[in-house]
């Protein structure tokens, strides 16, 4: 039977996600002659992923720790292994990609430091957004994240990388002071009702005392949260970043971005959504998160019909997937907050594998251009099958466990009497889902076209850069087939997101 754990161990292990990315980091800083070879990246997201496995062994409740900045509740802990996992497999697909950096000429020895630099301080800002328990201290995490991000969206320093960071940094500067502005006014609704200055960002706190908030001013405050944070999930009105910034960024950070970074910015609407259905009832989020969601997947289905670009496609596909979570979070049944952070986990795993198969590509073609890439199966199987296999999962096809999380969310929103906006999602998806599957089997099959002084037959990818591949797909197919020992804790942490 689990535990609790004592106060040491807590603050021990709730400061372990945070302080070993840190730690890594700023060993890039240290002069050395020897070169970066990359390895030591994988030590930060193995031991996030062993925090998180460790805090749902001995789970008995939430815990705190450093006068309650930290909490780890069952979200946390699920956030917690997603995060690790997805980051797991872009850092291990981080030597390949420096690898081939170096080899063409992009990067030296300063540019691999700072990269790894970057990464470390990203993976550090998630995992503190991920374990805040107070609402301020998650506002400032999911800031840094906007500052680490944008150095290495602009990482290859060419004109349109840099204009891409630019073009992020304002959009989600805009979301972020959004965000602030309604953190101040549920601050200014807390202090209203009472809750003491100590308190009044506390999020237990809050969501026990919401019923007291004063409605306008939560109403006005949660809607600019969602906007805000919406930003940094790529939901419309704030989502044009998206698509240029994970499509410049290098393969592994956009895995990053894609697979984890969106589903953290959107845990903290989550959070927020516990205390606007306390104070103003389930219908105005319920409406709000619904109407952004199928905005949203219509914007991101019609930008995928025309698209000519495979990076550009996969971001598009963020947009999707992300809109599908949000309509899943509006339903808020227990059976649809469930699927909804299945669908984050299965939806960060697909993704990371197709962003860095992706990375793949772009070095072995030179060109992100849908129609210049063909037979990608013939001319480099293991690449080539990855991305085929990661799109199957983005399109939700069985045993991904997509499959399983996107019926989910479907049952629990026709049950839920959302018959029409869950109908018009799966018009919308299956539209998505026939331009993807067309241009990803373009790209796949048929001879590959000739090229001049390039080797006959395929080409090899060696194990190591194919293990995180097989890896993230393997995770993937198996959550989608049994939740296994996570069963207990994907109840407990959907409870939390508000599915009561």
């Amino acid at each position: 039977m689990p535990t609790s754990p004592s106060a040491a161990t807590t603050d021990v292990l709730l400061m372990l996600p945070v302080a070993v990315p840190l730690a890594t980091a700023a060993a890039y800083l240290w002069p050395s002659r020897r070169p970066v070879t990359g390895w030591a990246g994988l030590v930060p997201p193995a031991v996030i992923l062993a925090t998180g496995a460790a805090l749902a062994a001995v789970r008995h409740g939430p815990v705190t720790a450093h006068g309650r900045l930290l909490r780890a509740d069952a979200l946390t802990v699920w956030m917690l292994l997603v995060v690790g996992a997805v980051a797991a497999s872009a850092c291990a697909a981080g030597p390949a990609y420096l690898a081939g950096e170096r080899r063409a000429g992009r990067a030296d020895e300063r540019d691999v430091r700072r990269y790894c630099l970057l990464v470390h301080l990203f993976l550090a800002a998630m995992s503190a957004a991920v374990l805040a328990g107070n609402l301020g201290v998650l506002w400032v995490a999911i800031e840094a994240t906007t500052v680490m991000t944008a150095f290495l969206v602009g990482h290859r320093n060419t004109r349109t990388s840099v204009e891409a960071a630019w073009k992020y940094v304002v959009i989600c500067s805009v979301g972020i002071a959004l965000a602030f502005l309604g953190t101040v006014l549920i601050y200014y609704a807390a202090r209203r009702a009472g809750i003491p200055e100590s308190a009044a960002l506390d999020w237990p706190t809050l969501a026990a005392h919401a019923h007291g908030l004063d409605p306008a001013v939560t109403r006005l405050g949660i809607g600019l949260i969602v906007l805000g944070f919406g930003a940094k999930a790529g939901l419309v009105p704030l989502h044009a970043w998206l698509p240029d910034a994970h499509s410049q960024a290098p393969a592994p950070v956009s895995a990053l971005m894609s697979g984890v970074l969106l589903s953290v910015a959107f845990t903290a609407i989550l959070r927020y959504k516990v205390i606007a259905d306390a104070a103003l009832g389930t219908g105005y989020l319920r409406l709000l998160l619904a109407v952004i969601a199928l905005a949203t997947l219509a914007l991101a289905t019609g930008l995928l019909l025309g698209q000519r670009d495979y990076k550009r496609m996969l971001a598009y596909s963020s947009m999707e997937h992300m809109s599908l979570i949000a309509l899943g979070s509006a339903v808020g049944t227990p059976l649809a907050a469930a699927a909804v952070l299945l669908h984050i986990a299965g939806h960060g795993l697909a993704k990371s594998v197709a962003f860095c198969s992706a990375g793949h590509i772009l070095q072995l073609c030179r060109t992100s251009a849908i129609g210049r890439v063909r037979g990608l199966l013939a001319r480099s199987p293991v690449p080539g099958a990855a991305f085929g296999l990661a799109v199957l999962a983005l399109l939700g096809m069985p045993p991904f466990s997509l499959f399983a999380s996107e019926l989910g969310m479907v049952r629990a929103g026709f049950t839920a009497g959302m018959g029409w906006p869950v109908a018009l999602a799966l018009l919308l998806v299956l539209a998505a889902f026939a331009a993807v599957a067309l241009r990803t089997a373009r790209m796949l099959l048929g001879p590959p076209p000739p090229a001049p002084g390039a080797p006959a037959g395929a080409t090899r990818t060696g194990a190591v850069a194919a293990a995180p591949l097989v890896a993230g797909l393997l995770a993937c197919a198996l959550l989608g087939t049994t939740t296994g020992p996570l069963t207990g804790l994907l109840h407990d942490a959907a409870v939390l997101a508000g599915g009561r």
